[in-house]
């Protein structure tokens, strides 16, 4: 920064060349390629340099087969550290419990449970027009 005294304005210097030259930064591992699993941020150290930090990808939630909303209870994290996970991080008590929400598994119940009333009712009509 400059100032002048007389006008009292203030002048900032950016000499994008130099500070180019001076912030060139390096991957931190051996592979040197922008993939996905390669993703990095710039961080700068208490020293005052500027490195790399690699960022971790992004983990998506269990999703629900029926209905696709997020499942409520299990935890989001990537397929390798799922595997060293307990088991009731993973699932919940119920009847399809990692792969399926509460409400389609109540709405499978009360489906099935109405078929096989309607599959009796019809037995017995069948039943009554027999008798006649």
């Amino acid at each position: 920064v400059v100032s002048t005294q007389s006008t009292g304005q203030h002048y900032y210097y950016t000499n994008n060349l130099s500070n180019m030259v001076l912030n060139r930064v390096t991957y931190r591992r051996r592979l040197s390629y922008n993939t996905k699993s390669n993703k990095t941020h710039f961080c700068k150290t208490p020293g005052g340099k500027l490195v790399y930090h690699y960022s971790n990808k992004k983990t998506n939630v269990s999703k629900c087969g029926d209905c696709k909303e997020p499942l409520r209870g299990i935890a989001a994290v990537r397929p390798k550290k799922l595997s060293s996970l307990s088991k009731r991080v993973k699932t919940v008590q119920r009847v399809y419990g990692g792969s399926k929400c509460g409400r389609c598994v109540r709405s499978r119940i009360i489906r099935a449970f109405l078929i096989e009333e309607q599959k009796i009712v019809a037995k017995v009509l069948k039943a009554q027009a027999s008798k006649k």
